[in-house]
Protein backbone atom coordinates (compact mmCIF):
# COMPACT_ATOMS: atom_id res chain seq x y z
CA UNK A 1 0.00 0.00 0.00
CA UNK A 2 1.26 3.44 -0.83
CA UNK A 3 2.78 5.68 1.87
CA UNK A 4 0.19 8.23 2.84
CA UNK A 5 2.93 10.75 3.52
CA UNK A 6 3.07 11.18 -0.24
CA UNK A 7 -0.44 12.54 -0.21
CA UNK A 8 -0.40 15.56 2.12
CA UNK A 9 -3.60 17.04 3.43
CA UNK A 10 -4.45 20.66 4.20
CA UNK A 11 -1.74 22.89 5.66
CA UNK A 12 -3.96 23.71 8.61
CA UNK A 13 -3.95 20.06 9.62
CA UNK A 14 -0.20 19.76 9.94
CA UNK A 15 0.20 23.18 11.50
CA UNK A 16 -2.24 22.23 14.23
CA UNK A 17 -0.40 18.98 14.83
CA UNK A 18 3.10 20.43 14.90
CA UNK A 19 2.14 23.47 16.93
CA UNK A 20 1.14 21.32 19.88
CA UNK A 21 4.23 19.12 19.86
CA UNK A 22 6.27 21.05 22.38
CA UNK A 23 3.20 22.01 24.35
CA UNK A 24 2.67 18.32 25.01
CA UNK A 25 6.13 17.84 26.52
CA UNK A 26 5.82 16.52 30.03
CA UNK A 27 2.04 16.05 29.81
CA UNK A 28 0.25 12.82 30.62
CA UNK A 29 -3.38 13.47 29.87
CA UNK A 30 -5.61 10.44 30.12
CA UNK A 31 -7.39 8.41 27.51
CA UNK A 32 -10.78 8.77 29.22
CA UNK A 33 -10.15 11.73 31.45
CA UNK A 34 -7.07 11.59 33.65
CA UNK A 35 -3.59 10.11 33.38
CA UNK A 36 -2.87 6.90 31.50
CA UNK A 37 -1.56 3.76 33.16
CA UNK A 38 2.14 3.31 33.81
CA UNK A 39 4.17 1.14 31.47
CA UNK A 40 4.62 -2.33 32.94
CA UNK A 41 6.64 -5.50 32.47
CA UNK A 42 6.43 -8.63 30.33
CA UNK A 43 4.61 -10.41 33.14
CA UNK A 44 2.02 -7.64 33.19
CA UNK A 45 1.29 -8.41 29.55
CA UNK A 46 0.54 -12.05 30.32
CA UNK A 47 -1.61 -11.03 33.27
CA UNK A 48 -3.56 -8.56 31.10
CA UNK A 49 -4.25 -11.23 28.48
CA UNK A 50 -5.51 -13.63 31.14
CA UNK A 51 -7.71 -10.98 32.72
CA UNK A 52 -9.04 -9.64 29.44
CA UNK A 53 -10.59 -6.28 28.67
CA UNK A 54 -11.11 -3.93 25.75
CA UNK A 55 -8.68 -1.81 23.76
CA UNK A 56 -9.25 0.67 20.97
CA UNK A 57 -6.99 0.67 17.93
CA UNK A 58 -6.84 3.60 15.51
CA UNK A 59 -5.51 2.47 12.15
CA UNK A 60 -6.31 2.69 8.45
CA UNK A 61 -4.21 -0.29 7.29
CA UNK A 62 -6.73 -2.81 5.85
CA UNK A 63 -4.80 -5.97 6.72
CA UNK A 64 -5.31 -5.25 10.44
CA UNK A 65 -8.98 -6.20 10.22
CA UNK A 66 -8.33 -9.96 9.98
CA UNK A 67 -5.53 -9.59 12.55
CA UNK A 68 -8.05 -8.22 15.04
CA UNK A 69 -10.40 -11.14 14.37
CA UNK A 70 -7.61 -13.69 14.88
CA UNK A 71 -6.38 -11.94 18.04
CA UNK A 72 -9.86 -12.00 19.58
CA UNK A 73 -10.22 -15.67 18.66
CA UNK A 74 -6.92 -16.53 20.36
CA UNK A 75 -7.71 -14.38 23.40
CA UNK A 76 -11.51 -14.56 23.79
CA UNK A 77 -11.51 -12.39 26.91
CA UNK A 78 -10.11 -9.47 24.90
CA UNK A 79 -12.17 -7.20 22.68
CA UNK A 80 -10.53 -4.92 20.13
CA UNK A 81 -12.37 -1.93 18.70
CA UNK A 82 -10.74 -1.11 15.36
CA UNK A 83 -11.40 2.49 14.29
CA UNK A 84 -10.41 4.24 11.08
CA UNK A 85 -10.05 7.78 12.42
CA UNK A 86 -8.70 9.02 9.09
CA UNK A 87 -5.57 8.36 7.08
CA UNK A 88 -2.18 9.89 7.78
CA UNK A 89 -2.41 13.48 8.90
CA UNK A 90 -6.16 13.34 9.47
CA UNK A 91 -5.63 10.68 12.12
CA UNK A 92 -2.63 12.47 13.61
CA UNK A 93 -4.69 15.62 14.07
CA UNK A 94 -7.53 13.67 15.68
CA UNK A 95 -5.04 11.92 17.96
CA UNK A 96 -3.32 15.15 18.97
CA UNK A 97 -6.69 16.79 19.65
CA UNK A 98 -7.74 13.86 21.87
CA UNK A 99 -4.46 14.03 23.76
CA UNK A 100 -4.88 17.75 24.29
CA UNK A 101 -8.50 17.34 25.41
CA UNK A 102 -7.64 14.52 27.78
CA UNK A 103 -10.31 12.17 26.46
CA UNK A 104 -10.93 9.73 23.65
CA UNK A 105 -7.30 8.69 23.22
CA UNK A 106 -6.96 5.19 21.71
CA UNK A 107 -4.82 2.44 23.23
CA UNK A 108 -3.00 1.78 19.96
CA UNK A 109 -2.33 4.13 17.04
CA UNK A 110 -0.86 3.57 13.60
CA UNK A 111 1.84 6.19 13.00
CA UNK A 112 4.03 6.47 9.91
CA UNK A 113 7.77 6.49 10.54
CA UNK A 114 8.26 10.06 9.35
CA UNK A 115 5.63 11.33 11.81
CA UNK A 116 6.67 9.28 14.84
CA UNK A 117 9.47 11.65 16.07
CA UNK A 118 6.89 14.38 16.53
CA UNK A 119 4.90 12.22 18.95
CA UNK A 120 8.05 10.98 20.72
CA UNK A 121 9.27 14.51 21.39
CA UNK A 122 5.83 15.50 22.65
CA UNK A 123 5.93 12.54 25.09
CA UNK A 124 2.65 11.41 23.58
CA UNK A 125 3.67 7.78 23.02
CA UNK A 126 4.86 5.19 25.53
CA UNK A 127 8.41 3.89 25.83
CA UNK A 128 7.82 0.15 25.42
CA UNK A 129 11.25 -0.96 26.64
CA UNK A 130 9.98 -2.12 30.05
CA UNK A 131 7.63 -4.59 28.31
CA UNK A 132 10.65 -6.23 26.70
CA UNK A 133 10.46 -4.40 23.37
CA UNK A 134 14.21 -3.73 23.40
CA UNK A 135 14.80 -7.47 23.05
CA UNK A 136 12.98 -7.49 19.70
CA UNK A 137 15.63 -5.52 17.78
CA UNK A 138 16.97 -8.57 15.94
CA UNK A 139 13.49 -9.44 14.71
CA UNK A 140 13.21 -6.32 12.53
CA UNK A 141 15.11 -4.96 9.56
CA UNK A 142 17.36 -1.97 10.17
CA UNK A 143 15.33 0.88 8.69
CA UNK A 144 11.99 0.29 10.43
CA UNK A 145 13.61 -0.50 13.78
CA UNK A 146 15.76 2.63 13.83
CA UNK A 147 12.71 4.69 12.85
CA UNK A 148 10.77 3.28 15.82
CA UNK A 149 13.40 4.01 18.45
CA UNK A 150 15.04 7.06 19.98
CA UNK A 151 18.04 6.81 22.27
CA UNK A 152 17.43 3.80 24.50
CA UNK A 153 13.67 4.05 24.11
CA UNK A 154 11.41 1.92 21.91
CA UNK A 155 8.35 4.00 21.09
CA UNK A 156 6.60 1.74 18.59
CA UNK A 157 6.89 -1.62 16.90
CA UNK A 158 7.36 -1.63 13.13
CA UNK A 159 4.29 -2.84 11.28
CA UNK A 160 5.52 -2.83 7.69
CA UNK A 161 8.35 -1.39 5.64
CA UNK A 162 9.16 0.16 2.30
CA UNK A 163 12.72 -0.65 1.18
CA UNK A 164 13.19 0.93 -2.21
CA UNK A 165 13.66 -0.74 -5.56
CA UNK A 166 13.51 0.16 -9.25
CA UNK A 167 10.25 -0.92 -10.88
CA UNK A 168 10.70 -0.74 -14.65
CA UNK A 169 8.76 -1.46 -17.81
CA UNK A 170 10.89 -4.17 -19.39
CA UNK A 171 8.87 -4.00 -22.62
CA UNK A 172 9.74 -0.31 -23.08
CA UNK A 173 13.38 -0.93 -22.19
CA UNK A 174 13.62 -3.75 -24.73
CA UNK A 175 11.92 -1.70 -27.45
CA UNK A 176 14.50 1.08 -27.21
CA UNK A 177 17.53 -1.04 -26.32
CA UNK A 178 17.89 0.42 -22.84
CA UNK A 179 19.84 -1.56 -20.25
CA UNK A 180 18.64 -1.61 -16.66
CA UNK A 181 20.69 1.19 -15.04
CA UNK A 182 22.99 0.22 -12.19
CA UNK A 183 23.96 3.79 -11.26
CA UNK A 184 22.08 7.07 -11.24
CA UNK A 185 24.40 8.41 -13.94
CA UNK A 186 23.34 5.48 -16.11
CA UNK A 187 19.75 6.23 -15.19
CA UNK A 188 20.21 9.80 -16.44
CA UNK A 189 21.65 8.50 -19.72
CA UNK A 190 18.72 6.08 -20.06
CA UNK A 191 16.29 8.94 -19.46
CA UNK A 192 17.86 10.93 -22.27
CA UNK A 193 17.89 7.96 -24.65
CA UNK A 194 14.24 7.13 -24.02
CA UNK A 195 12.92 10.66 -24.33
CA UNK A 196 14.93 11.26 -27.50
CA UNK A 197 13.54 8.10 -29.06
CA UNK A 198 9.98 8.97 -28.05
CA UNK A 199 9.33 12.55 -26.89
CA UNK A 200 6.06 11.39 -25.33
CA UNK A 201 7.84 8.84 -23.12
CA UNK A 202 9.64 9.60 -19.86
CA UNK A 203 11.73 7.40 -17.63
CA UNK A 204 9.74 8.56 -14.62
CA UNK A 205 7.39 11.23 -13.30
CA UNK A 206 7.94 13.83 -10.59
CA UNK A 207 6.22 17.07 -9.72
CA UNK A 208 7.90 17.38 -6.34
CA UNK A 209 7.47 14.89 -3.52
CA UNK A 210 9.04 15.26 -0.07
CA UNK A 211 8.98 11.55 0.74
CA UNK A 212 10.73 10.60 -2.51
CA UNK A 213 13.33 13.33 -2.06
CA UNK A 214 14.24 12.37 1.49
CA UNK A 215 14.40 8.68 0.53
CA UNK A 216 16.81 9.47 -2.31
CA UNK A 217 19.00 11.59 -0.03
CA UNK A 218 18.92 8.79 2.54
CA UNK A 219 20.11 6.26 -0.06
CA UNK A 220 22.92 8.65 -1.03
CA UNK A 221 24.19 8.52 2.54
CA UNK A 222 22.87 11.95 3.40
CA UNK A 223 22.10 13.01 6.95
CA UNK A 224 20.54 16.45 6.53
CA UNK A 225 18.54 16.26 9.76
CA UNK A 226 19.99 15.68 13.22
CA UNK A 227 18.05 15.90 16.45
CA UNK A 228 19.12 16.03 20.07
CA UNK A 229 16.07 16.77 22.19
CA UNK A 230 14.87 20.19 21.09
CA UNK A 231 18.20 20.99 19.40
CA UNK A 232 17.84 20.46 15.68
CA UNK A 233 20.21 20.87 12.75
CA UNK A 234 19.04 21.13 9.15
CA UNK A 235 21.55 20.97 6.29
CA UNK A 236 19.96 20.81 2.87
CA UNK A 237 22.75 22.70 1.14
CA UNK A 238 26.20 21.21 1.82
CA UNK A 239 25.28 17.71 3.01
CA UNK A 240 27.06 15.27 0.61
CA UNK A 241 23.97 13.11 0.12
CA UNK A 242 21.83 16.14 -0.69
CA UNK A 243 24.40 17.34 -3.20
CA UNK A 244 24.55 13.95 -4.94
CA UNK A 245 20.80 13.87 -5.32
CA UNK A 246 20.50 17.51 -6.39
CA UNK A 247 23.20 17.16 -9.06
CA UNK A 248 21.44 14.31 -10.88
CA UNK A 249 17.84 15.23 -10.27
CA UNK A 250 18.22 18.91 -11.14
CA UNK A 251 19.58 17.77 -14.51
CA UNK A 252 16.61 15.46 -14.94
CA UNK A 253 14.21 18.30 -14.23
CA UNK A 254 15.98 21.03 -16.21
CA UNK A 255 16.29 18.82 -19.30
CA UNK A 256 12.61 17.91 -19.15
CA UNK A 257 13.28 14.21 -18.59
CA UNK A 258 10.59 13.65 -15.94
CA UNK A 259 6.92 13.53 -16.80
CA UNK A 260 5.04 16.48 -15.27
CA UNK A 261 2.46 14.12 -13.83
CA UNK A 262 1.57 13.80 -10.14
CA UNK A 263 1.81 10.38 -8.55
CA UNK A 264 -1.49 8.64 -7.76
CA UNK A 265 -3.34 10.77 -10.34
CA UNK A 266 -5.36 9.35 -13.23
CA UNK A 267 -2.64 10.49 -15.61
CA UNK A 268 -0.03 8.63 -13.59
CA UNK A 269 -1.93 5.35 -13.71
CA UNK A 270 -2.48 5.83 -17.45
CA UNK A 271 1.22 6.51 -18.04
CA UNK A 272 2.26 3.41 -16.13
CA UNK A 273 -0.13 1.37 -18.24
CA UNK A 274 0.72 2.71 -21.69
CA UNK A 275 4.51 2.88 -21.21
CA UNK A 276 4.88 6.67 -21.25
CA UNK A 277 6.18 6.43 -17.66
CA UNK A 278 8.80 3.69 -17.71
CA UNK A 279 10.13 3.41 -14.15
CA UNK A 280 9.32 4.04 -10.51
CA UNK A 281 11.90 4.30 -7.73
CA UNK A 282 9.62 3.47 -4.86
CA UNK A 283 8.93 1.33 -1.79
CA UNK A 284 8.40 -2.43 -1.62
CA UNK A 285 4.67 -2.01 -1.07
CA UNK A 286 4.26 -1.06 -4.76
CA UNK A 287 3.48 -4.48 -6.34
CA UNK A 288 -0.07 -4.61 -4.99
CA UNK A 289 -0.70 -1.07 -6.26
CA UNK A 290 0.48 -1.96 -9.77
CA UNK A 291 -1.60 -5.13 -9.82
CA UNK A 292 -4.77 -3.35 -8.71
CA UNK A 293 -4.31 -0.01 -10.48
CA UNK A 294 -2.39 -0.79 -13.67
CA UNK A 295 -3.94 -3.94 -15.10
CA UNK A 296 -2.60 -3.04 -18.55
CA UNK A 297 0.94 -3.43 -17.25
CA UNK A 298 0.67 -7.13 -16.43
CA UNK A 299 3.65 -9.00 -17.85
CA UNK A 300 5.40 -5.77 -18.81
CA UNK A 301 6.96 -4.77 -15.48
CA UNK A 302 9.95 -6.11 -13.56
CA UNK A 303 11.86 -5.17 -10.42
CA UNK A 304 15.57 -4.45 -10.02
CA UNK A 305 17.81 -3.06 -7.28
CA UNK A 306 17.82 0.70 -6.92
CA UNK A 307 20.53 2.39 -9.02
CA UNK A 308 23.57 3.36 -6.95
CA UNK A 309 25.19 6.74 -6.40
CA UNK A 310 28.60 5.08 -6.58
CA UNK A 311 29.21 2.12 -8.90
CA UNK A 312 29.57 -1.18 -7.11
CA UNK A 313 27.90 -0.14 -3.89
CA UNK A 314 24.82 -1.78 -2.37
CA UNK A 315 22.80 0.92 -0.65
CA UNK A 316 19.10 1.42 -0.25
CA UNK A 317 16.64 3.40 1.86
CA UNK A 318 13.06 3.27 3.06
CA UNK A 319 10.09 4.90 1.38
CA UNK A 320 6.90 4.74 3.41
CA UNK A 321 5.82 2.32 6.09
CA UNK A 322 4.07 2.53 9.46
CA UNK A 323 4.45 1.52 13.07
CA UNK A 324 2.00 0.75 15.85
CA UNK A 325 2.45 2.82 19.01
CA UNK A 326 0.78 2.97 22.44
CA UNK A 327 -0.26 6.52 23.35
CA UNK A 328 0.99 7.64 26.75
CA UNK A 329 -2.63 8.32 27.75
CA UNK A 330 -3.74 4.71 27.20
CA UNK A 331 -5.60 3.21 30.14
CA UNK A 332 -4.52 -0.34 29.27
CA UNK A 333 -0.93 -0.29 28.09
CA UNK A 334 -0.10 -3.91 28.88
CA UNK A 335 -3.00 -5.21 26.80
CA UNK A 336 -2.21 -2.69 24.06
CA UNK A 337 1.38 -3.93 23.93
CA UNK A 338 0.12 -7.50 23.69
CA UNK A 339 -1.77 -6.52 20.55
CA UNK A 340 1.29 -4.75 19.11
CA UNK A 341 3.41 -7.83 19.63
CA UNK A 342 0.79 -10.12 18.10
CA UNK A 343 0.27 -7.91 15.06
CA UNK A 344 3.91 -6.98 14.42
CA UNK A 345 5.95 -9.95 15.64
CA UNK A 346 3.75 -12.98 16.11
CA UNK A 347 0.91 -14.61 14.11
CA UNK A 348 -0.45 -11.32 12.80
CA UNK A 349 2.59 -10.80 10.56
CA UNK A 350 1.74 -13.73 8.30
CA UNK A 351 -1.88 -12.58 8.11
CA UNK A 352 -0.83 -9.13 6.94
CA UNK A 353 1.79 -10.41 4.50
CA UNK A 354 -0.80 -12.78 2.99
CA UNK A 355 -3.01 -9.70 2.61
CA UNK A 356 -0.36 -7.82 0.62
CA UNK A 357 1.64 -5.95 3.28
CA UNK A 358 5.43 -5.91 2.99
CA UNK A 359 7.00 -7.14 6.25
CA UNK A 360 9.47 -5.41 8.54
CA UNK A 361 10.40 -8.67 10.27
CA UNK A 362 13.60 -10.50 9.35
CA UNK A 363 11.99 -13.95 9.73
CA UNK A 364 9.53 -13.23 6.94
CA UNK A 365 12.08 -11.38 4.82
CA UNK A 366 14.37 -14.42 4.94
CA UNK A 367 11.80 -17.20 4.68
CA UNK A 368 12.06 -19.50 1.62
CA UNK A 369 8.32 -19.24 1.04
CA UNK A 370 8.43 -15.44 0.96
CA UNK A 371 11.56 -15.26 -1.17
CA UNK A 372 10.37 -17.97 -3.54
CA UNK A 373 6.96 -16.47 -4.24
CA UNK A 374 6.42 -15.82 -7.95
CA UNK A 375 4.41 -12.85 -9.16
CA UNK A 376 2.36 -13.45 -12.34
CA UNK A 377 2.01 -9.68 -12.81
CA UNK A 378 5.79 -9.44 -13.10
CA UNK A 379 6.07 -12.34 -15.53
CA UNK A 380 6.73 -14.91 -12.80
CA UNK A 381 9.65 -13.00 -11.28
CA UNK A 382 10.56 -13.71 -7.65
CA UNK A 383 10.17 -10.06 -6.78
CA UNK A 384 10.66 -10.54 -3.04
CA UNK A 385 14.27 -11.62 -3.59
CA UNK A 386 15.04 -8.10 -4.77
CA UNK A 387 12.93 -6.37 -2.14
CA UNK A 388 14.24 -8.43 0.76
CA UNK A 389 17.83 -7.69 -0.23
CA UNK A 390 16.95 -4.01 -0.41
CA UNK A 391 15.75 -4.18 3.21
CA UNK A 392 19.15 -5.56 4.22
CA UNK A 393 20.94 -2.80 2.31
CA UNK A 394 19.17 0.18 3.92
CA UNK A 395 21.75 2.77 4.96
CA UNK A 396 21.72 3.15 8.77
CA UNK A 397 21.65 6.38 10.72
CA UNK A 398 18.81 8.28 9.05
CA UNK A 399 16.79 10.77 11.13
CA UNK A 400 13.59 12.69 10.41
CA UNK A 401 12.81 16.12 11.79
CA UNK A 402 10.63 16.28 14.92
CA UNK A 403 8.35 18.47 12.82
CA UNK A 404 8.67 16.50 9.57
CA UNK A 405 4.91 16.52 9.09
CA UNK A 406 4.97 20.29 8.76
CA UNK A 407 8.21 20.32 6.76
CA UNK A 408 6.72 17.96 4.19
CA UNK A 409 3.63 20.15 3.89
CA UNK A 410 5.71 23.12 2.64
CA UNK A 411 7.82 21.09 0.21
CA UNK A 412 5.82 22.11 -2.85
CA UNK A 413 6.01 25.77 -1.87
CA UNK A 414 9.81 25.57 -1.79
CA UNK A 415 11.53 22.69 -3.60
CA UNK A 416 8.44 22.10 -5.70
CA UNK A 417 8.90 25.42 -7.47
CA UNK A 418 11.86 23.97 -9.37
CA UNK A 419 9.56 21.49 -11.09
CA UNK A 420 7.49 24.29 -12.60
CA UNK A 421 10.50 26.23 -13.86
CA UNK A 422 10.63 28.69 -10.98
CA UNK A 423 14.24 28.34 -9.88
CA UNK A 424 16.58 25.37 -9.60
CA UNK A 425 16.51 22.41 -7.26
CA UNK A 426 19.42 23.57 -5.11
CA UNK A 427 17.73 26.92 -4.49
CA UNK A 428 14.50 25.12 -3.67
CA UNK A 429 16.24 22.88 -1.16
CA UNK A 430 17.77 25.91 0.53
CA UNK A 431 14.37 27.58 0.65
CA UNK A 432 12.95 24.41 2.22
CA UNK A 433 15.74 24.43 4.78
CA UNK A 434 15.20 28.08 5.67
CA UNK A 435 11.43 27.82 5.93
CA UNK A 436 11.60 24.66 8.05
CA UNK A 437 14.22 26.23 10.34
CA UNK A 438 12.14 29.37 10.80
CA UNK A 439 9.10 27.30 11.69
CA UNK A 440 11.08 25.10 14.08
CA UNK A 441 12.43 28.13 15.93
CA UNK A 442 8.94 29.59 16.15
CA UNK A 443 7.73 26.40 17.79
CA UNK A 444 10.39 26.51 20.50
CA UNK A 445 13.10 24.32 18.95
CA UNK A 446 16.66 25.55 18.69
CA UNK A 447 17.41 25.08 14.98
CA UNK A 448 20.83 25.51 13.40
CA UNK A 449 21.54 25.40 9.69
Amino acid sequence: MKPLSAKMTRRAVVVALAATTLAACGSNTGGSGSGGTAAGSASDVETALSKGGQITVWAWEPTLKPVVADFEKKYPKVKVKLVNAGTGNDQYTALQNAIKAGSGVPDVAQIEYYALPQFILGKSVTDLASFGASDLKSKFSTGPWSSSTSGNGVYALPMDSGPMALFYNKQVFAKYGIAVPKTWDEYLDAARKLHKADPKAYITNDTGDAGFTTSMIWQAGGKPFSVNGTNVKINLTSDPGVQKFAKVWSTMVSEGLVAPVSSWSDGWYKGLGDGSIATLSIGAWMPANLESGVAAGKGKWAVAPLPQWTAGQKASSENGGSSLAVPEASQNKALAYAFLKYADVEDGVKTRVDGGAFPATTAELNSPAFLGKTFPYFGGQKVNEVLSQSAKDVVPGWSYLPFQVYANSIFNDTVGQAYSGKGDLASGLKAWQDAAATYGNQQGFSVNK
